[in-house]
């Protein structure tokens, strides 16, 4: 389109301004589908039978219980009541490296965003010109031209593809915020569950230490009973066969304590070498009784997983809105002002100042078909985003289900080793007062010491398995990691 300048009057003709103004005026529309967030699921129970079983409670003491309907209220590993995991977690959350490269990616994101936000206003640009051309003028001539000045440019987007394209950086950007959170929350649930089995092989090398020391008393006396005749070879054989096997069990629980610890340090941000991480006890957690379940469609809002599928979909709904928008033509606006002369010392004298303004319409005529192929790509995207959500909410009910049957279990589990327990904590007293009496001997004594011990292992198991897997309930409800984002931000910025 000619430029005000190039006319001989200076003016644009009527029927050029007249296009303009009716480019101009065309109502804008936004092509492509609007959002609509999916819809809740439809189940209302996770389990019923569990849900059924777990919020009754129960007789015995120390049964954990649900409150369905309710939602966690702060940081879900403060109900441990443990000041070392609440320190340790805090160190992680501070140094750990998945959660630097989220919050970088959100960073990433953002900028993202405001790139594509940026379509959204005139482009202003800054040119210079310097070349030799040749005229058609009555007297030929050749000569040097030189030029400079300011471009600006605006892309109407009368159909809306920019903003589609905001839209979906916007999602985009959110989905990244979503993943901080999942990591935030595998972070926190991995710190807990260390933090437990770290107690926990403390708790049970200790118990077998003390089986290995009953084993080597045995051991003992057996070997001295052989010597004066009292009982046969096959009989130290066998205690010396005890007390091998037993000695087995010691190291896998040193090699679990030791990968505790070492994960700890590596979560913290930390080298195994210098990782401070302190020596957990069973005694420094109080197991939660009453555990707040909330209904699956309000899981929906807690999981970052579902939330970052959401905003997944999201992004794939605005992605059909860009491919659509490309179908369509494009209308830009255009002005420039241009100082202008046969050489560099008259480019800027009074009279050599051109300007113009123009409006270009261009559309797609054909492009073999990769515009339509675009958009059927950008509908089967979104089919397969919306698919994927629809999988994440229903694995996620199943995980909330699973979880749920655990800590029922779980509870059965520890109630029956708290019986054997307390049978073989009443059989070792019995043993040692008969011993006492003169009524048994030294070898039931260690015998019924011997099955204490392994009833205190098995106890111990127990123990630990309610404590994983009351984090694993907290982890498959989401934590109350949404918006934790937030949090961690603020109190990185704190003094």
């Amino acid at each position: 389109m000619a430029s005000l300048a190039s006319l001989p009057d200076g003016r644009l003709p009527r029927a050029a301004v007249a296009a303009a103004l009716s480019l101009v005026l065309l109502p804008a529309c936004t092509v492509g589908p609007d959002y609509t967030p999916p819809a809740p699921p439809v189940s209302t129970h996770y389990d019923r039978e569990a849900e059924s079983r777990l919020a009754s409670g129960g007789d015995r003491p120390g049964d954990q219980r649900i409150k369905l309907g309710e939602a966690l209220d702060g940081d879900w590993w403060t109900v441990f009541h443990s000041p070392r995991l609440n320190l340790t977690m805090r160190g992680a959350i501070d140094g750990n490296f998945d959660l630097k490269i989220a919050d970088a990616r959100i960073a990433q994101a953002s900028e993202a965003v405001r790139a594509a936000g940026g379509d959204l206003y005139p482009q202003v640009d800054w040119g210079a010109q310097i070349g030799r051309g040749r005229s058609n003028a009555p007297t030929p001539a050749t000569a040097n031209f030189y030029a400079v000045g300011p471009r600006v440019s605006f892309d109407l987007d009368i159909f809306g593809g920019t903003k589609r394209l905001v839209e979906q950086q916007g999602a985009l950007a959110d989905a990244q915020k979503h993943r901080f959170e999942a990591a935030y929350l595998t972070l926190t649930g991995d710190v807990a569950s260390q933090a437990f089995l770290l107690a926990s092989a403390r708790a049970q090398s200790a118990a077998v230490r003390t089986l290995l020391a009953d084993d080597e008393r045995t051991l003992a006396l057996l070997r001295g009973a052989h010597m004066q005749g009292g009982i046969a070879q096959p009989d130290v054989a066998l205690a010396e066969t005890q007390l091998a096997q037993d000695q087995t069990l010691l190291p896998p629980l040193a090699q679990q304590g030791d990968a505790a610890r070492h994960a700890l340090a590596v979560l913290a941000g930390q080298g195994p070498a210098e990782g401070v991480v302190p020596d957990f006890d069973l005694d420094d957690f109080t197991l939660p009784l009453d555990l707040p379940l909330s209904l699956p469609s309000e899981m929906a809002h807690d999981r970052p997983d579902l939330l970052e599928a959401e905003a997944d979909l999201r992004a794939a709904s605005a992605a059909v809105g860009v491919a659509t928008a490309d179908l369509y033509p494009h209308l830009t606006l255009s002005g420039s002002l241009t100082q202008a002369g046969a050489d560099p010392a008259s480019v800027f004298q009074a009279g050599n100042s051109l300007w113009g303004v123009a409006a270009g319409l261009a559309g797609p005529l054909f492009h073999g078909g990769a515009l339509e192929a675009n958009r059927r790509a950008a509908v089967d995207g979104y089919i397969a985003a919306r698919a994927t959500y629809q999988r994440t909410v229903v694995r996620s009910l199943g995980q909330v289900a699973d979880v749920l049957q655990a800590l029922g279990h779980d509870g059965d589990e520890y109630s029956a080793q708290e019986r054997a327990l307390a049978a073989a904590a009443t059989s070792l007293r019995l043993n040692r007062d008969g011993y006492r009496a003169g009524e048994t001997g030294v070898l039931q004594v260690l015998d019924a010491e011997r099955a204490y011990q392994r009833a205190l292992l098995g106890q111990i198991r127990a123990k630990t398995a309610r404590y994983l897997d009351t984090v694993q309930f907290f982890i498959a409800l989401g934590g109350n990691a949404s918006g934790s984002y937030g949090r961690v931000a603020s109190a990185s910025k704190e003094p």
